[in-house]
């Protein structure tokens, strides 16, 4: 081969490679803002269902009894307050408490009951959706060549948001896993 050859396969293959490398930080920038998208509507439905809890002890204490208000007033406090590191722990306490609230609350307007349920059922879907997100950036940046080229080394990995979102009060007959019980 002539050198006009090796030259024309060097190019070839370093065009190969810049493009790959703009497609990878292009899918890097829109995975960066999906997560930040996923994030916005997780914290936007955590923040709602803080709200309907605390709207609930205010309103309805004869309702929930005098523990119980107290237990679930003191856990939307710790959620709302919470710093970014304790914030899994303080919203896994009061998802914890509004599953153990009866099915029927007496006093409890039936639309603020629904809310609440519907609230938690989409607390659930927004943090699946922002795991998603969160795995597919981690996937994309762990790969050999991306960590090779620092392709968005400058952004913090994302980290996933784990807590206990399971949906109580749905079916009376579940066990301890949130599975129907046989």
């Amino acid at each position: 081969m002539t050198s006009e050859v090796w030259v024309l396969l060097a190019a070839g293959v370093l065009l190969v490679l810049l493009a790959w490398t703009g497609w990878t930080l292009t899918r890097l920038r829109r995975l960066a803002v999906r997560v930040d998208r996923a994030w916005a509507a997780l914290d936007a439905q955590l923040r709602r269902r803080v709200g309907l809890a605390e709207e609930l002890t205010r309103n309805h204490p004869a309702a929930l009894g005098e523990q119980t208000g107290a237990r679930l007033a003191a856990a939307a406090a710790g959620a709302r307050a919470s710093a970014a590191g304790d914030r899994e722990l303080a919203e896994n306490a009061l998802g914890r408490e509004l599953r153990e609230l009866p099915a029927d609350l007496p006093g409890v307007p039936p639309p603020l009951r629904t809310d609440l349920d519907g609230t938690m059922t989409r607390v659930a879907l927004a943090r699946r959706f922002y795991n998603d997100a969160v795995r597919d950036t981690r996937e994309l940046r762990g790969r050999r060549v991306p960590r090779w080229l620092g392709l968005h080394r400058s952004r913090p990995l994302p980290r996933y948001f784990d807590i206990d979102d399971r949906i109580g009060n749905v079916t009376k007959d579940a066990d301890g896993a949130g599975r129907p019980a046989r």
